[in-house]
């Protein structure tokens, strides 16, 4: 695998979604690729680690060039388990997705996706999480795969400064063509929580929750905002949540 680019994938939809075989299939074209998928959803469990119970893999394809794994672990462990058991070196690149929903504002704070993504990049690996603004079980990616490929040829191109990964969200399919990609900030939107009180089968309660997606981001440059205008959004993101702005300011 020396002579190629070595790209790790992984995703959080389970290992035989629709959007996370075409992102191996596209991968492929480009170079050598270990994948490690979870072997169910594991959706909306943001950056956990498994340390309560043994981690286990299973391969399930092994040809030159290309190795398939399946792990019972979240999104970020397959990219701990890629990097500190299965290679023999560091990445060149690390790939998520493509995820059945999307990713953009505050989403990706819940994101199993793009924590796999944020796992890459604290390494300094170059990393892409890439999600569909779709969700289903078989949603229409026919749309998504030049501009895969125009991203993460870039990024294996160019590089991206250390620590940083991109949340790439793709438009929903629509009788218009995707306009192009507009680099983008985190919409300040929010998810407005409800659940909903049921009664199971032996007359005990229990709770589904549910709720909508509010963006009152008025910015005309937002990951949102892009999406609705049918542009494919990518943002820059890190995992330094400090708030500098009150660094000189805020004393005890």
């Amino acid at each position: 695998m020396a002579n190629k680019p070595l790209i790790l994938i992984t995703n959080d939809d389970g290992y035989e979604a629709d959007g996370y075989r075409l992102l191996i299939d596209l991968m492929k074209t480009l170079g050598d690729v270990v994948a490690i998928s979870t072997l169910e959803s594991t959706s909306a469990m943001g950056h956990a680690v498994t340390m309560n119970q043994p981690l286990r893999l299973k391969t399930i394809s092994e040809v030159p060039g290309f190795t398939e794994y399946i792990s019972n672990g979240t999104p970020a462990d397959n990219i701990k388990l890629g990097k500190h058991l299965l290679l023999d070196r560091m990445p060149d690149l690390v790939v998520s997705g493509i995820n059945h929903g999307s990713n953009a504002a505050i989403n990706i704070i819940y994101s199993g996706t793009m924590a796999a993504a944020l796992e890459g990049a604290m390494d300094g690996i170059p990393a892409i999480g890439f999600s569909l603004a779709e969700y289903g079980q078989h949603p229409d990616f026919s749309h998504v795969s030049e501009f895969v490929l125009k991203i993460t040829e870039k990024v294996l191109k160019d590089a991206l400064p250390k620590g940083i990964a991109l949340n790439v969200n793709f438009p929903k399919k629509s009788a218009d063509p995707v306009k192009g990609i507009k680099t983008a900030r985190q919409a300040k939107a929010v998810w407005k929580e409800t659940y909903e009180e049921r009664i199971d089968p032996f007359g005990r309660k229990y709770y589904w929750m549910s709720g909508v997606f509010l963006d009152g981001d008025q910015r005309v440059d937002t990951d949102e905002k892009a999406l609705a205008e049918n542009y494919v959004a990518v943002v820059p993101v890190q995992c330094d949540f400090t708030a500098r702005e009150l660094l000189d300011t805020l004393t005890f």
